[in-house]
């Protein structure tokens, strides 16, 4: 298995939306398999869309912040890792 690499953390959690913002210290694209949470409480998702001000992209670059839908609640100050 290969290994887990942190790939930014969640800066904001729209309740109501279920959408999380990512501030990303390396890229990120439609299609990675990530991975939310702290200690051994974890959400993992496949990313199927993100945004940046309301407009969709493929792909994001470091140091951008993104926003994504999410299954579950998180929280500010999540790691977020590429699995």
């Amino acid at each position: 298995m290969a290994k887990e690499k942190q790939i930014g953390k969640i800066i904001h959690f729209f309740d109501k939306i279920k959408v999380a913002v990512i501030s990303l210290s390396t890229g990120l694209k439609v299609g990675d398999k990530i991975k939310i949470g702290k200690d051994d409480k974890f959400s993992t998702l496949t990313v199927k869309s993100m945004q940046i001000e309301h407009q969709k992209l493929e792909k994001a670059k470091k140091g951008q912040e993104v926003g994504l839908k999410v299954r579950t609640a998180v929280r500010r100050g999540d790691l977020v890792f590429k699995v």
